[in-house]
């Protein structure tokens, strides 16, 4: 990958850690409202609320949080009392809280390309959110730019490609979502290396296989150096 002249690093699970703190949420969303509904039905309601809201709150913890009193509600049938809704502001509090814990690796990789490529992370979600977090993992240092996207379409690839003033063949994008970290970068021009976390969101999901000469698969943040 001699032509390659941008790297860019998705930051959720592949830079930190950051879908085990949604579980674990969930699950203690769903024992504070137990003996309202079955866990399975929960589990639908509170998916189905949230991916009806990503258009309207986009991606983070706010709208997560939105999402959890706006299920409660459903699922309690109007009965949601002030004191959930607090324990339920409060389990967000937390997840904005949460300590930020790299993956193995990330750093050694970050220091290996660092002046050899120009380094970018490119994210979705909250604004505030995503910037505290990059501040709180003492990464920023590593990164020529910060991309933050209310959606990784191929419109806003484009969109940083241009910023960048390179040609779509010379970004390459490391993630561990197929869905937003490869598969748009594949659709513009660009290479992808498709690093796997062990969870993930269901809305991340894909139903199909992806072959394509410009994606790499790897198994560890590690591995991205034989390729650069």
């Amino acid at each position: 990958m001699k032509h390659i002249k941008v790297v860019a690093f998705d930051a959720d699970d592949t830079l930190w850690v950051n879908e085990p703190y949604f579980r674990k949420t969930e699950e203690a969303f769903y024992k504070l409202l137990e003996g309202y509904a079955s866990l399975h039905d929960m589990e639908r309601e509170l998916l189905k609320t949230e991916l009806d809201n990503i258009p309207l709150y986009g991606y983070g913890v706010k709208g997560f949080v939105l999402s959890m009193i706006e299920a409660a509600m459903r699922i309690t049938n109007g009965t949601l009392t002030q004191e959930t809704i607090a324990q339920i502001i409060v389990l967000g509090k937390a997840m904005l809280n949460e300590p930020i814990e790299l993956l193995d690796g990330v750093e050694d990789v970050l220091k290996n390309l660092q002046g050899r490529y120009k380094l970018v992370v490119a994210t979705k979600g909250d604004l505030l959110d995503q910037e505290r977090k990059l501040r709180k993992s003492d990464l920023t240092k590593y990164f020529h730019h910060v991309e933050i996207m209310s959606e990784k379409d191929d419109a806003n690839y484009l969109k940083l490609i241009r910023h960048l003033d390179i040609q779509p063949q010379e970004l390459l994008m490391v993630g561990n979502s197929l869905k937003s970290d490869v598969l748009p970068v594949l659709n513009v021009g660009g290479y992808a290396i498709h690093v796997p976390y062990h969870i993930t969101w269901v809305h991340e999901t894909i139903n199909h296989t992806v072959e394509n000469k410009r994606l790499a698969t790897v198994e560890s943040i590690g591995e991205v150096l034989k390729f650069l």
